[in-house]
This record gives structure tokens, sequence and C-alpha cells, in this order.
């Protein structure tokens, strides 16, 4: 090239190979953000380092109803098991189950002497959205339902982000029965154990107040989570 200093040429072209080597670097770069999701508006779930088990009913703490003398009912066959355990791994959450008959140690045997128990957990790992924003306002719409069923919630400290005790009333029932729900939210994880139980007028076995329900659902909720906790590293 007439009047280019002697290696202009090869300097124009090493200056393009670096251009290009940057584009293209930056396009692999620019790859990799979209494809762990660098450029999304989507926030990072945050599961407080919780895991999902298959086996829910084996990290449920029975302990404080077994020390209120309430045991596991046996199973009357291999298509009525107790406890009965479901979960599921799905793209937006991770759902686990656990539901358990109970029954009172001195209960008795006649057909008058009727008592049922049961006390059900669920766990839901949210993934794609925080449950934060309706979480309270969940479990407050109990205390407005406009029906003759009656029910106070209550904030429970000290268990998790933020967690309710919800209670029904049934003042004025001829029978011993209470359902009472507790639950918790911690991150992005929710979860929510029940206690529905119905004794007859006639039965003798002794049935708990929902007061010391409730201190049991917290007993038991507070050690069944912490054993979710450590399931990641199993």
């Amino acid at each position: 090239m007439p009047g280019a200093p002697e290696g202009a040429g090869r300097t124009k072209a090493g200056w393009l190979w670096a251009i290009s080597g940057a584009v293209a670097a930056s396009a692999i770069w620019a790859s990799v953000l979209f494809a762990t999701g660098g450029f999304s508006d989507e926030p990072s779930p945050d599961l407080a380092g919780y895991g999902y088990t298959v086996d829910l009913c084996a990290d449920t703490s029975l302990a404080p109803f077994e020390n209120a003398h309430f045991k596991t009912k046996a199973s009357t066959s291999s298509k009525d098991a107790n406890p009965q355990r479901s979960g599921a791994q799905l793209n937006t959450m991770d759902t686990m189950s656990c539901n358990v008959s109970l029954e009172a140690e001195n209960a008795g045997s006649g057909s008058s002497d009727y008592s049922s128990t049961w006390m059900y957990n669920t766990v839901t790992l949210h993934k794609k959205a925080d449950p934060a924003p309706e979480f309270a306002d969940s479990y407050r719409s109990y205390e407005k339902q406009e029906t003759s069923t009656r029910y106070t919630v209550e904030n429970v400290p000290g268990i998790g982000d933020e967690a309710y005790l919800v209670t029904r009333r049934d003042d004025g029932s001829s029978s011993s029965s209470s359902y009472v729900i507790l639950a918790v939210r911690d991150g992005w994880v929710t979860f929510q154990s029940t206690w529905s139980s119905y004794a007859s007028s006639s039965s003798t076995a002794r049935q708990p107040t929902p007061t010391e329900v409730a201190t049991m659902l917290k007993t038991s909720a507070t050690e069944t989570l912490k054993r979710l906790r450590s399931t990641r590293s199993r």
C-alpha cells in the first residue's frame, strides 16, 4: 500500500482479530448469563437450607404427641398404611406431606366410645414465587369467614420468619373435638401442621385442649423443621 508504513497491514489485522475475539468472548459470556439467569429479573429462591425428602413422615417429630399419651394407630391392612406419605418435585415447587392417624392410649374399645385423631403435615419448597406477600392473609382469612364456624388466629413468635396459629372455636358442642393449624414460613419454604380430633360424648379417652394441642404442634414443628434442614446432606 503506497505511503503505508511498514507493518501497518499486520497491525490492522491483529487489531481486527483482537476485536473479533473480544466480541466472541462477550457472546459466550452473555449466553452463560442467560442460561444461568444472570439477566433474569426473577429473584433467587431462598430455601433457607431446607431440602426435599421423599418421606416426610420419617422427619416428622411425634414425640410431643406420644408424651401426651397418643400413639400411632395400627394399620388394618397393607392398603391402609399409617402413616401415609406423599411428595412431588416439580418445576415451580417441591411438595411433601405426611398424614398420621393417632389414638389415645386409654381409648375404650366399645362402639359408643368413638374417637378419631389426625395430624397432617405439609411442606412446600417454593422455587419460582416468594410466598411471603400472601402468607399472612391466607391464614388471617379464617377470622373473616362468614360462616357459623368461628376461628381465632394468633402470631407465633420464635418459629421461622413468621408463624400463625389457627384455632377453631367449638362453643356449645356436645362432643369433644378440636381443630388447630400451625402455619410457618421460613424464607420461601412453607410448613403447615394440622390437628383434627373428634370424640363422642360417651368416650372415656381424655382429649387435649386446644391450648395443649398448640403446644404439641409448636414443639413438633420446631424439631421437624430442624430435621428438614439436614436433608440437603442426604
